[in-house]
């Protein structure tokens, strides 16, 4: 029984430390962002780039090229994934955008350069293009079938829609802006303008209270609830039963639920930006730089969101509520379990298991990213306290690479998009990419020549280029 509680009480804290510190500022704004994806913007816009027929020198870098400059974890680009998916995106383009966007981002490559060093960043960037790629082609290969269907289905729903306006584009990039200036760690949106006191003297007891409730080992990637994080999951709870009385009949119209969770919408946002610290005296709040940025992001998507018509904007938070309904719950439940099984999984496992370059050591350390899961960034110190403690660099980058990709609730929220088999498929492809990638890098660490690293790389691009006329033949055999 004292197990079972123990189990217990690390899913709930668990649970309340990735509610209270990255639901809001990121996946929030995601959720918004895939409605509008699927609401506003025409199929013919999604598919010139990234759709089922689209040239293969085309679709896939521009899907890569899409990923890189977002720096969001695994959980937030599932809800834009399903956007672009929803709208046709091929399943090849969609699943390259998926995989390559939370570990080979800007901000990601950038971190771990300056943390593990420039060769750590390179073979990222190589290997996540190059498997990125590779997954996606071959999923598009396996699933071609599904996805000639996929295709029709979405000139059926959409069939209607043929130009983007001005107002549902200046919406979609007003969102986009409310995520990067949540979500980007640079100055000077980390900067504080301005602060004061509030005279809330128990502040302290109750930030202190919260740390019993929730204990965490901040060495181990884990994080407890804040003050600020206790009054963010209480906003939390108001949005989600508002927002079930305002926008699950929305198209229907509007009613006063709905403004008022789209006000606490906007309201935690803005609480997330702003800085809480309690002292003694209170609660000192910080006005910062982000919250400036999301208080103007957000009026441009109130100004744009204006000028849409009514069936259009009903469409929009119809389309974000369904994601919502159809992956949030997914998440919670990932979340929940992760935190159970992180109490029984020991790092010092992992560090005896994986300091040599070895099939199982590469094995290990992608089962140790699928339940040891870190928010975005996070993997990068946590794979330097595995480095400083001897892991090998092969398993090193196989984490690093499967760490993004793999979490349980990232997994349980793409099945819900694209089903249980595809996922299955997904999987196992990441897993064995991921391995693949810590081999080839624990083999060039440990002295692999040029010559042979360049042979291998080069035969994984005969490879690819092998499915990707597979996959033009089927292509052009079946009616677009």
């Amino acid at each position: 029984m004292e197990f079972a509680l123990h189990l217990l009480n690390g899913g709930a804290g668990s649970l309340a430390s990735y509610l209270a510190a990255h639901v809001l500022l990121c996946l929030l704004p995601a959720f918004f962002i895939a409605g509008a994806m699927a609401a506003l913007i025409p199929k013919a816009s999604i598919t010139r780039w990234l759709g089922r027929n689209t040239p293969a020198y085309v679709s896939y870098p521009a899907a890569a090229a899409a990923g890189s400059l977002i720096a969001v974890c695994s959980c937030t680009i599932v809800p834009l994934f399903a956007g672009i998916y929803r709208k046709g995106a091929g399943i090849g383009p969609a699943i390259t955008f998926l995989f390559f966007a939370p570990a080979g981002n800007i901000m990601a490559l950038a971190y771990t350069g300056s943390v593990l060093g420039p060769d750590f960043a390179v073979a990222r960037l190589v290997l996540c293009l190059l498997f990125g790629i590779g997954i996606g082609v071959l999923m598009a290969v396996i699933f071609w079938r599904d996805d000639a269907s996929h295709d029709v289905q979405t000139d059926t729903l959409f069939a209607g829609q043929a130009t983007i306006s001005r107002a549902a584009l200046g919406v979609l990039l007003a969102l986009v802006a409310v995520l990067i200036a949540g979500t980007l760690k640079l100055w000077p949106l980390t900067a504080t303008l301005l602060s004061f006191d509030l005279p809330l003297p128990w502040a302290q007891a109750w930030q202190a209270t919260l740390f019993q409730w929730v204990p965490f080992d901040a060495s181990k990637g884990e994080e407890g609830v804040s003050f600020q994080g206790s009054v963010l999951i209480v906003l939390l709870l108001l949005i989600a039963a508002t927002a079930w009385k305002g926008l699950d009949n929305i198209i229907e119209g509007a009613n006063l639920w709905t403004w008022v969770a789209l006000g606490l919408a906007a309201a935690t946002l803005l609480m997330a930006a702003l800085r809480l610290a309690p002292n003694p005296g209170g609660l000192e709040v910080g006005l910062t730089g982000r919250a400036v940025a999301v208080a103007l992001t957000q009026w441009a998507v109130w100004h744009f969101a204006r000028q849409l018509a009514a069936d259009d904007w009903r469409s929009w938070l119809w389309e974000a509520w369904r994601f919502v309904k159809q992956i949030f719950v997914l998440l919670v439940v990932g979340v929940f379990v992760v935190g159970m099984v992180r109490q029984v999984i020991r790092p010092e496992w992992i560090e005896n298991l994986a300091g040599s370059n070895t099939v199982l050591a590469n094995a290990v350390a992608v089962g140790f990213g699928v339940f040891m899961y870190f928010p975005t960034l996070v993997e990068v110190p946590v794979a330097r306290m595995f480095l400083d403690l001897g892991m090998h660099p092969g398993p090193l980058l196989a984490y690093l690479m499967a760490d993004p990709e793999l979490s349980l609730q990232s997994m349980l929220m793409v099945a819900a998009v694209i089903g249980r088999k595809k996922t299955a498929a997904y999987v196992g492809l990441v897993a064995l990419f991921s391995m693949g990638a810590g081999l080839l890098y624990g083999a060039w660490k440990d002295g692999l020549g040029w010559g042979t690293l360049t042979l291998v790389l080069g035969a994984v691009l005969v490879v690819l280029s092998v499915g990707l006329a597979f996959l033009r033949r089927r292509q052009s055999a079946t009616p677009a």
